[in-house]
């Protein structure tokens, strides 16, 4: 119940965001409220279901608005930069022809499924790298265009990642 709550919320909100401005009634009409209820009752009755098939269970400690704060802090700073970077290096691995494909073992450190589950989607949104696999101690395995090392260090592969997502998520 608290997975469904928790889509609800967060689809509804996300839908107001995007629809602001349309309408009559304050900023939305009445038609656009009641489709994007109904739009977020659909998408939390789908999400519920994939998300206690991967056993992710996000928490109502995600309302929290100093939680946002550090999201908010996090995709427009750290996650942002290493997108920077990671575009740059993988258009110089391109033009140049060096890469060294490889899949590399990274210990997450983080105790939750939502916090992993969202490493490993800010892992695979950086271009060059891609999350592969999770084991049951929460070790990411992710595929890399160019592995320096054979056992490489987590900062090298996630940057600063698992920081801030504990900081979020747990």
């Amino acid at each position: 119940m608290r997975t469904l709550i928790t889509v609800f919320v967060f689809s509804f909100l996300f839908y107001l965001l995007l629809t602001i401005g349309s309408g009559e009634l304050v900023l939305w009409s009445p038609g656009e409220i009641f489709f994007g209820l109904m739009a977020s009752i659909i998408t939390a009755s789908l999400i519920r279901k994939l998300f206690g098939t991967v056993k992710v269970r996000p928490t109502f400690a995600l309302f929290s608005p100093k939680r946002w704060l550090f999201l908010i802090v996090y995709a427009v700073g750290p996650f942002f930069a290493s997108m920077i970077k990671a575009n740059l290096d993988l258009a110089y691995r391109i033009i140049t022809g060096k890469i060294r494909p490889g899949i590399v073992k990274i210990p997450s450190g983080l105790k939750t499924g939502f916090a992993v589950f969202m490493l490993a989607n800010s892992i695979t949104l950086t271009p060059g790298t891609l999350s592969v696999d999770i084991d049951k101690k929460n070790n990411l395995y992710v595929h890399c265009i160019y592995v320096r090392n054979k056992e490489p260090k987590t900062g090298e592969v996630c940057s600063c990642f698992p920081g801030w997502i504990r900081r979020i998520a747990e």
